[in-house]
């Protein structure tokens, strides 16, 4: 099982490296002078060129991708003496660091990955990303809590239930869900719910996960705000997992082991939840691991529709904007997401069929 894990984790650090690489590249070859744009109408020549060598762009593209990949790498190399150097250990950017090995005038050190600074805000990327980030995962968790658990239900009674009309109506709204686009979704359901039956649902079409006392004594927790964009944004994993469900259920309880279980006189409720379930959550399990990882990067719509406060609203801000800094940290903070959910989906599909660890 460790050499499975490690080789997992392997695959995952190769991924991540090409999504850097690729990520660099794509952002490096778009035009557009990051000086000038932070500069505005004040922009000068000796402005810019000090600008532009604070930013590393003033090196060649292969020096400019070395500094990037020292900038993000948890283990790094720094000048500790030349302050004009861009390896120069800038407790401003990377914080306080764990010195690890010195030679001379270097030094190797564990630190957190520095995603370089908001060309807008001039605010650090790491920054912006932490305050939106938490946001998104609520809003992706919650959804595919919804999506699991109401997904895992319909399926199950959907299977025992098969041919019913029940089971055609779960299917037709299984594959209603999963064809329908998130903000098309998100803008109908913002529109009835919280525009048409606002009276009635309480719902309103902007928010956040907290908001202002109307005396103006502060903020507070309101949940009520994150209904409409989790419903939105779960019902498309809702009827994958529905559909899943069902279908591996009835392949699962056609095989010999549960034809056994019936002849020894069990019950079917047990059966199906001691015996048959177990076997049939296995692709459930893929999917809700896969579609999480998909939730958290797909958010940007509906964040947008709801103005909710997430990872969705920083992206379009910082593209509206031309933030590169900004866009390419959220894409690879969302990609390193993406692998560690995989990963873990990867054990645990190899906990719950030991199969997979040999193939």
């Amino acid at each position: 099982m460790y050499s499975f894990i490690v080789k997992r984790i392997l695959y995952g650090l190769l991924v991540l490296f090409g999504v850097i690489t690729l990520v660099f590249v794509l952002f490096n070859v778009l035009p557009g002078d990051p000086a000038r744009m932070m500069l505005g109408q004040r922009a000068d020549i000796a402005t810019v060129e000090a600008i532009n060598k604070d930013l590393g762009r003033d090196k060649p593209l292969m020096t400019q991708y070395l500094n990037f990949l020292n900038d993000l790498s948890p283990l790094s190399w720094h000048n500790t003496v030349d302050k004009e150097s861009y390896w120069y250990l800038d407790t401003l950017k990377y914080g306080h660091p764990v010195s690890l090995i010195k030679s001379g005038t270097g030094n190797l050190v564990l630190k957190k990955p520095y995603l370089r600074r908001s060309y807008q805000s001039k605010r650090k990327v790491t920054q912006i990303i932490s305050e939106a980030l938490p946001n998104t995962f609520l809003l992706a968790l919650v959804s595919i809590v919804f999506a699991m658990i109401l997904g895992v239900v319909i399926g199950i009674f959907a299977a025992i239930k098969k041919g019913t009309l029940f089971d055609h109506l779960s299917l037709f709204f299984s594959v209603l869900g999963m064809s329908l686009p998130s903000f098309f979704a998100a803008i109908l359901f913002a529109w009835i719910f919280a525009f048409l039956l606002a009276d009635y649902t309480g719902l309103s079409m902007f928010g956040s996960l907290y908001s202002v006392d109307d005396l103006g004594r502060g903020e507070y927790l309101d949940l009520k705000n994150l209904i409409l964009p989790a419903f939105t944004l779960g019902i498309r994993p809702l009827g994958i997992v529905a559909e899943l469900t069902r279908n591996s259920l009835l392949d699962v309880m056609s095989q010999d082991f549960i034809r056994t279980a019936k002849a020894k006189g069990l019950s079917k409720v047990r059966i199906v939840t001691r015996h048959a379930l177990k076997n049939a959550l296995n692709p459930v399990v893929t999917a809700v691991t896969g579609w999480f990882a998909s939730l958290m990067a797909g958010a940007v719509f509906v964040e947008y529709v709801f103005d909710w406060k997430g990872m969705g609203v920083v992206i379009v801000d910082a593209l509206e904007k031309y933030d590169f800094p900004v866009v390419m940290g959220a894409v690879l903070t969302v990609s390193v997401m993406l692998v560690i959910i995989n990963i873990f989906a990867d054990v645990v599909y190899g906990l719950l069929d030991p199969r997979v660890r040999y193939n």
